[in-house]
This record gives C-alpha cells, structure tokens and sequence, in this order.
C-alpha cells in the first residue's frame, strides 16, 4: 500500500519562490507595477525595495498617495471581484523585487493556509489604521507636521531593524502632494529641520 504524505505548507518558501500562480519580477526605479485603469488580475508582494501608489485625476492632476515598503502587498484591488481595475499606479521608487500571484491562487491560499490569510490579514489591518491615520494627520496637523510625519514613515522610524542610513530618494514635488501644501513650503520645512539638525540633506535626506 503506497504511503501518502502530506505536503507542509511553508510560508516564507511560498512568499519567496515562484511556483503555479505566482512568478518573481524585478522592476527599476520608475517601472510600473501596473497603471491606473488596469485589469487588475494579480496582487504583488514587495520582498525588497520601495514603492508608490499614484492617481490622476479625470481633470489630469496627479497626486501620490502612499508610499510603500519591503512586506507589503501591492494592488488587493484585484481580489473585491473578477473584471475590477486597479485604482492606482504602483512605481517603483527605487529598485524592487516582487512576488506576482494571480488572482486565483491568492484566493486559494487564502482559503486553505491560514498562517497566510493571517499574514495577509494583519497586512489589511496595518493599512486600514495608517489611512485613518493619514486623515487624522491631513484634518489636524499643519504641513510642516505632516511632512515631518511622512519622512519618519519612509525612515521606518522605531521600527525593528538595522537603521536606514537614507530614505528613499523622492522630490519636494512628491513630499509637496502627499501632505496638501506647495514645493516652496516642503523646501522651506526641510531647510529648517537641516537647520535643527534633524536631518542632513544633500541630494539624498
């Protein structure tokens, strides 16, 4: 009689192989993910790099609105339903690697393992009270607070973990849009926190 084995389900092996539904893709700096409008058919894991999420206007204006890390997830707009279009376009901001699943393996897993639908819940959790939290932060904060807030962010201040020498290289523009003010006002900001010596800024914060 032949013995049957039950294969373990391994998370980090499935977060960083690729294998049915799911293959590795490696983007430099300003490659898309995917644009707004998109057929949204796969949800993207960031392994390394950074990210951001951009939208446009019906009028043409642009605004970035969030900026992404190593351990997130990219694009769960595809799971609310087959035909579903992305919202957003994810850039990546310097260089990233990244697990593409399909749709219909990410629902599978989801269903079957739950250390990943743990994982993926945590994820949501995580970016549901940051988008509370970026509303609290644009009602009641002035821009020089938000601007020091969104630089804090993308030095992964407090968070386990080796220190990051620099942030990821991004524009006064794109600091300017993220908090609602103008590029003269985040210069202004940044020469005065350079000044306090909170940050140091040559080319790179």
């Amino acid at each position: 009689m032949t013995e049957v084995r039950e294969v373990t389900f391994n998370l980090a092996v499935f977060l960083e192989e690729a294998g049915v539904g799911r293959k590795v893709v490696h983007l430099l700096p300003k490659q898309v993910f995917f644009a707004q409008g998109d057929a949204a058919v796969s949800i993207f894991y960031l392994r390394t790099g950074r990210a951001k999420l951009t939208v446009v206007s019906p009028e043409g204006k642009e605004g970035t609105v969030a900026l992404l890390s190593s351990g997130e997830f990219i694009g769960e707009e595809s799971l609310a339903s087959v035909g579903a279009l992305h919202l957003a376009t994810a850039t990546a901001i310097i260089a990233c690697t990244a697990l593409e699943i399909a749709r219909e393996e990410m629902i599978r897993v989801m269903h079957e393992e739950r250390s990943f639908s743990d994982l993926y819940l945590k994820f949501l959790l995580a970016r549901s009270i940051r988008a509370q939290a970026d509303l609290v932060d644009q009602l009641f904060n002035s821009s020089e607070k938000r601007l020091a807030r969104i630089l804090l962010l993308m030095a992964e201040f407090g968070e386990p973990g080796e220190p990051e020498p620099f942030i990821p290289p991004i524009t006064q523009e794109t600091l300017a849009e993220m908090i609602g003010t103008t590029r003269s006002r985040v210069s202004f900001f940044m020469n005065r926190f350079r000044k306090l010596g909170l940050i140091e800024y040559n080319g790179r914060i």
